[in-house]
Order: structure tokens, then sequence, then C-alpha cells
């Protein structure tokens, strides 16, 4: 019986439609936080006032003030905003019928307060499954991916913001309930966030350092990091991408795919304690080689030819369950080989 192929092409013409949703969204230095909302007049102490009424988060309804009754140019610069909110929403719907992945709500707030405050603009970027599932929308590839309630905030220097941006502050504007996470050492200092519940929505911040579970300081963000190994080698080379999440498209930096693949072959080497992360990490890199392979050939070999030693000698280890999980994808094992053997 032959090999399941772990992903599908979109066809071409949702894929430039999807090209257009991101580069309309990245048009807009400030998204409408919430739901795309309604203008509502009102009056007070005889004077006009337009106002947006939208649903900022579940069960809760907020009225931003936009414009004084006879100022017609902002009233009809947001009205214009609204209908753009619409028209990006209808997209998304349309993109997770077509098997497209798309974060949830609370994911959809939090990332849009984060490029409203110029996060992304600054240099923050998105890894974890985020990450892989955001690049998988950006190849044009589908694929089956374990939902994940975690998002990774990660920069490899310091951000380029002209004030600082405290983290705390940013998650609580979002109107959702955040608690810091409390540190990985006692009396270390919190590196994420969390939502009530087990299934809540978690925040980490993430940089490079020499082990994993060190904790840096993060001072454009009042906030403190976990250090990850080799993690430089992965944001060295961002790309401007995109995330699905709600009804919004939200313009992010994402890591290089090819880094990505190689990154999370020797992340699946140095999860002993926790062999469901190592699957889930082998998974990832299987899915995304195969797809680098039949679109950006070469992209693999590129990648390996700048990667560390360490992390190819932990790759290595990998190739019999790689090989086995690529049987459909003969390409991106010859790919992985000569990556390989030219490293």
């Amino acid at each position: 019986m032959p090999a399941k192929p772990l992903y599908r092409r979109l066809e071409l013409n949702f894929h430039t439609q999807y090209a257009e949703a991101k580069e309309r969204a990245r048009t807009e230095l400030q998204l409408l936080p919430g739901t795309p909302g309604t203008l509502t007049l009102r009056t007070i102490t005889g004077q006009g006032y337009w106002y947006r009424r939208y649903k900022a988060v579940a069960g809760k309804e907020v009225e931003d003030f936009v414009c004084r009754q006879d100022d017609e140019a902002a009233q009809h610069a947001m009205q214009a905003r609204i209908h753009a909110a619409v028209w990006v929403q209808s997209q998304v719907r349309q993109f997770r019928t077509l098997g497209m992945q798309v974060a949830d709500k609370d994911a959809a707030r939090l990332l849009v307060e984060l490029h409203n405050r110029r996060l992304f603009a600054g240099g923050l970027a998105i890894v974890g499954t985020l990450a892989f599932v955001s690049l998988l929308n950006d190849l044009g590839a589908v694929a089956i991916a374990a939902r994940t309630q975690d998002i990774g905030l990660a920069r490899r220097q310091a951000l380029k913001l002209a004030a600082p941006v405290p983290l705390l502050e940013t998650v609580q504007a979002t109107l959702l309930e955040f608690f810091p996470v409390p540190g990985l050492a006692p009396g270390a200092p919190s590196t994420s966030v969390k939502r009530p519940g087990a299934e809540g929505l978690r925040v980490d911040v993430l940089v490079p350092g020499e082990e994993l579970g060190g904790v840096k300081p993060v001072p454009e963000l009042a906030w403190h990091a976990q250090t990850v190994p080799l993690f430089d080698y992965l944001l060295q080379a961002p790309r401007s991408g995109a995330v699905l999440a709600g009804g919004h498209c939200i313009p992010v930096n994402l890591p290089d795919p090819a880094r990505f693949v190689w990154h999370k072959l020797y992340s699946s080497t140095k999860r002993q304690s926790d062999t469901a992360k190592a699957r889930k990490d082998l998974q990832q890199a299987a899915v995304l080689a195969a797809v680098l392979a039949d679109l950006e050939g070469g992209a693999l070999e590129e990648a390996a030819a700048m990667a560390p030693v360490e992390m190819l000698t932990a790759a290595h280890t990998r190739l019999a369950e790689l090989q086995a999980l690529l049987a459909a994808h003969p390409a991106a094992v010859d790919a992985i080989h000569a990556a390989l053997h030219e490293a």
C-alpha cells in the first residue's frame, strides 16, 4: 500500500487569495481589535459623536470613540477600515473551510495587540507550533497539525522600539485574563503568562542561550525570557509572514522554514523527558521538509550549510525515523541526505 503524503497543495487561486489578504493586512498600521463592529452615533449634551461598537472578547462589548459627528473624513475612514475588516473576516472563514490553519479568537486578540504596539515591526518573531502552521499557510500547503494553546514569542536581539512596551501591560490590554506563570526554578522570574484553565492560552518569551531553560532579562518588554540553545540560528533570517486567527490576518515575523526544519530535528533529540513533544518536533520537521523539497529546491541544503555542527549531528540520529515519515516524499529524503553529506 502506497505511503500517504504528509500534505497537499492548496489550489493556486486560493493561495493567491491568501497572499492578497496578507498583503492588505500588512498595509494596516493598526488592526481593528475584536469583531469588525459597527459605527454608532451618540448624542452627549447636544453634540453628536461617532463610536465604533464591537465585541472585544467573548461576552464583552466595547465602544471606542471615533470622532465628532461633523468630522466626515474620520467617520468615512473608520467605515472603510470596518469594511476592510469584514472582508478579511470572510476570507479567513473561507480559508478555514479549505483546511488552512486558523488559531482561535484569544490568540487573535493577543496578536492584534502585539501588532498594534509595533512589536512585530520591532523584530519580535513567532516560533513553535504557531509558526509551523503559519509557514504551511504561507507556502500554500495543507496538512494535519496538532492544535496548540501556546504562543512562542522570540527575539534574537533587542527589539527596535521607540520606548519599552511592557509585556504584562500588553496582555492585560486585550481584556483577557492572564496571570504570570511561576518561574522554572524557585525564586526565578516568570518567562510566561497564561490564561486560566488547563486549556488556557499560554504565551512564552524565548531568546537564544547556551542552556535550555535559563533565564535572561528582556528590558524592552520589562520581562524575562527562557533561553533555548542554537536559537540564534533559527532566528537569524526571519521572513515576513502572517498568522490567521479568529477573523484576522495578522502580519508577523516567522523563522525561515528550512532553518525551522533543522532546528526542529535538533530539538526532537533534546526532549528525553517529553516524548510527545519530541514526536511533534520530528513530525513538523518532516512535513516542512516535504513541502520545501517540492516547492523550494535547494533550501534545505542551503540552510544546512549554515547550521552548527551540533545541530547536524543531532539530525543524523533522526535519519531512520525521518525517512519512515517521508516514505511518500523521496525528493525530501534525497534533499536531507544531500544536505547532511554536503555539510
